[in-house]
């Protein structure tokens, strides 16, 4: 079940689901809208032989960007402002904007379900399927997440439990 405003509050409110920082006016009629941090994973060029147990961050420059030029087709990392704590009965969906997305900026390639039980900011896998570069800046409201109640409980105690 897909929670909506109210029930959002509700959750934060008794202080289940936390959102650091909260700001109410990020709270829309079924998600939370989630904002760009100034951080961001550049790929440095060369060949990546992809593996389990492979770490992105060998392969990546970490900085801290004002704003950042995506040209066409290139691929980012990044990661929220907020740090999200969900309780072992709620897990989450990260989606990208409709408004943003109309212009060719995706927030995630493939990694978009957030676990139960997580305490962390979620990393975004930012492409620009645009034929435009694209500016983008942190403190932007890149992306939402839609919270589902779960069926039982589970807690995530994986590689990325603490990003």
């Amino acid at each position: 079940m897909i929670l909506t405003r109210k029930e959002i509050l509700t959750e934060i409110k008794e202080k289940r689901v936390k959102i650091t920082p909260f700001s109410r006016g990020n709270l829309s009629v079924a998600s939370y809208d989630l904002t760009l941090d100034s951080k961001f994973w550049l790929f440095k060029p060369g060949e990546i032989k992809v593996k389990e147990g492979i770490d992105f961050k060998k392969y990546c420059v970490e900085k801290n960007m004002k704003k950042i030029t995506l040209l066409p087709g290139e691929f980012v990392l990044a990661r929220t402002k907020e740090k999200i704590n969900l309780p072992e009965d709620i897990s989450g969906f990260l989606s990208g904007r409709s408004r943003f997305a109309r212009l060719g900026l995706g927030v995630h390639v493939t990694a978009f379900f957030i676990n139960p039980g997580v305490n962390n900011r979620q990393v975004f896998e930012i492409k620009n399927n645009s034929n435009n570069p694209l500016v983008i800046y942190p403190g932007l409201k890149i992306a939402q997440i839609i919270f589902v109640r779960n069926e039982g409980r589970a807690k995530y105690n994986g590689r990325y439990k603490k990003q």
